[in-house]
């Protein structure tokens, strides 16, 4: 009788001069220079993983992933949260890089998070753009609040020279985002499908094609949990807490935000449907909610269907 073959996983921490190995179940660990690629890549192959996990870390982790991925093996970059609540779970409470890798390779055996293929150099630039933007946007917004309460003339002058400066670089920035969208034909498509809809700008858009690409793939349950806009149970015993959204791709969920409070003043599919929960007696900020989880669902639709936007598009589910 052949003997059946361990699975086997491997985590990786990735930091600016370390990457961190631990495979389980074996227990072997090492640490690799950030330049020695090539030979962690030649240690994971011999190991034999059935899945490499990583967590995201803003871009370092996309050469170590791109190496593994061309050398034919499986890797899953996950969210930070979920390994670490993982931890907590487990009661390892400490944090080293070669315990968050060891924590990674048995979340990875444990939970067996699905692999994603690595996005590619058009992709990858976009989401430079749309990551440098959002930067640009969160420096606007703390200067505006300093020149807000500052009182010294002097400052004052150099926040809004800075101010317009960031102005600017945003302007130049959205130019870039617009002109590499218009040079992919499928991202083309895609974006005259979104921006379609009233409520939905170039800035959305932009954001849907890089930290959603799984629209029109899923249902609409799972897309809406995948953004972090489906509510979720609070209950224990006899108490029923209120549902409330949480987890899911905060920047995109935040982008979808704003799309909505535009959509609630100029999409009248919308506009009636906010107007409609508020006569019923719902909190403007449980209505808006539930008008993002409607936007959503319809863009959704929208890209599985190939078809443009119609005002008469109420019968979309909620």
């Amino acid at each position: 009788m052949d003997q059946q073959v361990q699975a086997c996983f491997v985590g990786i921490d990735v930091s600016k001069d370390h990457l961190d190995v631990a495979v389980r179940p074996t227990g072997a660990a090492r640490r690799f220079a950030a330049d020695e690629l090539h030979t962690l890549v030649g240690f994971v192959q011999q190991a034999g993983p059935t899945l490499v996990v990583m967590e995201a870390t803003g871009g370092l982790e996309t050469a170590v992933a791109a190496a593994l991925a061309a050398a034919g093996v499986a890797v899953a970059i996950v969210n930070p949260r979920q390994p670490r609540d993982f931890a907590k779970a487990l009661g390892k409470l400490a944090k080293t890089d070669a315990i968050d890798a060891a924590v990674l390779a048995h979340f990875g055996e444990a939970v067996r998070p699905e692999p994603r293929p690595l996005p590619d150099a058009q992709t990858r630039e976009l989401e430079a753009l749309v990551m440098r933007r959002r930067q640009l946007l969160e420096m606007l917004v703390a200067e505006r609040c300093r020149l807000s309460a500052c009182r010294v003339s002097s400052m004052r002058k150099s926040l809004e020279l800075h101010i317009e400066w960031l102005r600017k670089q945003m302007k130049d920035l959205d130019k870039d985002i617009t002109k590499s969208v218009r040079n992919s034909p499928m991202w083309r498509e895609k974006d005259d499908l979104l921006q379609s809809v009233p409520g939905v700008g170039p800035v959305v858009s932009s954001m849907v094609l890089v930290s959603l690409p799984e629209l029109g793939t899923l249902n609409r349950k799972q897309i809406a949990a995948l953004v972090g806009v489906a509510p979720l149970n609070r209950d224990s015993g006899k108490m029923q807490g209120k549902r409330s959204i949480w987890g899911g791709r905060a920047p995109m969920r935040a982008a979808l935000y704003m799309a909505t409070l535009v959509a609630t003043k100029r999409n009248d599919t919308i506009r009636a449907f906010y107007q409609r929960l508020l006569i019923a007696g719902k909190a403007k900020k449980v209505a808006l909610v539930a008008c993002m989880r409607k936007l959503l669902t319809m863009l959704n639709a929208m890209l599985r269907s190939g078809s443009r936007w119609k005002s008469n598009e109420v019968s979309a589910p909620a």
